[in-house]
């Protein structure tokens, strides 16, 4: 089997049938699996991966066992010679799998370690945490205080080296998507399970890059990210987050009465601005336009213009409008390209998905998503 796609589960039932629905459609052509682990979940996520996807291995955990944890539990009864980490609020285009596995990083490069890719929000906004450096005690100083929005200078821990558009080589990528062999996963020992989130990706990025492997960054696929649908960034996340950067330190770097007291004042700032961005704004809909070539029933509260083409869109008005996209009619890919090209401040996106008749999305990368039940 050429590759296993390991989905971690924690109460996001309605983003989790998405991303399914899209590595469903983008594994067709390849000899895969998707294994779904889910951390014991009360929004009956599981009831859902057996009502709609009943051939789908689910391994389900008695308690919320974390991030390192749950994964390293997929990856153990995974059978692919790659293995793909994928967080359940993404969506991946149909040809995200095969680009990458047919890629000159897959079929030239020897000393392969972490593939990752493009990641935008659900806005069509780039992710700057796609590609980045290692957070040594400097690099995590220039971006804890925003340094890096100076000078390219100070630009290692988000990668400036390389631009959004130009795969290259770059030390930690981003949990949420990570393509590598498995039995480099297994070198390593996989996710650290000490750390219960948060730093376990640049733990286990880092981990590889000392085997003397590089990882790498391929901008030729985009993947979509709804980052802050799957954490409330509450007293509790600001904890577990403070921790998690404090055991990498400690774990990696020499220790020093100023460096962990810097790094604990650093990681405690740096939590508390990531709870304030957490904006869950409510957006006021002036109108829509909805992508289908089928006669939906959304029973919209306001104006909407039916579409069947991505060209017939021209957006010259100033009014807050949503877009919804019908994903029975147009493809991932289309989407995903369509909300990159057309980013605006006056748009927003939501998918219909017609299995279960919902309406999903999030306006930025700080807002925990919406699903509307229709």
């Amino acid at each position: 089997m050429q590759l296993s796609v390991i989905i971690l589960n924690y109460n996001v039932r309605y983003f989790l049938e998405q991303c399914v629905f899209s590595v469903q459609k983008a594994l067709e052509g390849i000899d895969s699996e998707i294994i779904v682990i889910d951390n014991a979940s009360s929004d009956a996520s599981c009831e859902m991966m057996k009502t709609k996807f009943p051939h789908i291995k689910l391994i389900e955990n008695a308690a919320n066992l974390g991030f390192p944890k749950g994964n390293n539990i997929g990856v153990a009864q995974a059978k692919g010679e790659y293995i793909c980490i994928l967080n359940p609020d993404t969506v991946v285009a149909e040809d995200t799998f095969f680009k990458i596995l047919n890629s000159q990083l897959v079929t030239r490069i020897s000393q392969l370690g972490i593939i990752g890719c493009k990641l935008i929000d659900g806005a069509g906004n780039f992710l700057p945490e796609s590609k980045r450096g290692v957070p040594t005690p400097r690099v995590a100083f220039t971006k804890i205080f925003g340094l890096y929005k100076i000078s390219d200078y100070f630009g290692k821990y988000y990668a400036q080296h390389l631009s959004e558009n130009e795969s290259g080589k770059v030390d930690i990528l981003v949990g949420a998507f990570m393509v590598m062999k498995r039995e480099l996963y297994l070198e390593v020992g996989g996710f650290d399970e000490n750390c219960f989130m948060y730093s376990d990706d640049i733990d286990l990025s880092y981990l590889v890059l000392k085997t003397g492997k590089s990882n790498y960054y391929f901008h030729e696929t985009s993947v979509i990210h709804y980052k802050g649908e799957s954490t409330v960034r509450d007293g509790t996340y600001m904890k577990r987050f403070r921790e998690a950067m404090q055991f990498f330190y400690k774990k990696h770097f020499k220790k020093s009465w100023f460096f962990d007291v810097m790094m604990q004042v650093g990681s405690f700032v740096f939590s508390l601005l990531k709870k304030n961005q957490q904006k869950n704004e409510v957006r006021i809909i002036d109108e829509y336009v909805v992508f289908s070539r089928e006669n939906l029933e959304l029973n919209l509260s306001k104006k909407a213009t039916y579409l069947s083409d991505f060209n017939q869109f021209e957006n010259q008005s100033h009014k807050n409008i949503e877009i919804i996209f019908d994903t029975t009619t147009f493809s991932f890919a289309e989407i995903i390209t369509f909300m990159q090209l057309n980013k605006s401040k006056n748009l927003s996106f939501k998918n219909y998905i017609s299995s279960s008749n919902y309406l999903i999305g999030s306006n930025n990368s700080n807002d925990r998503g919406q699903i509307i039940l229709l």
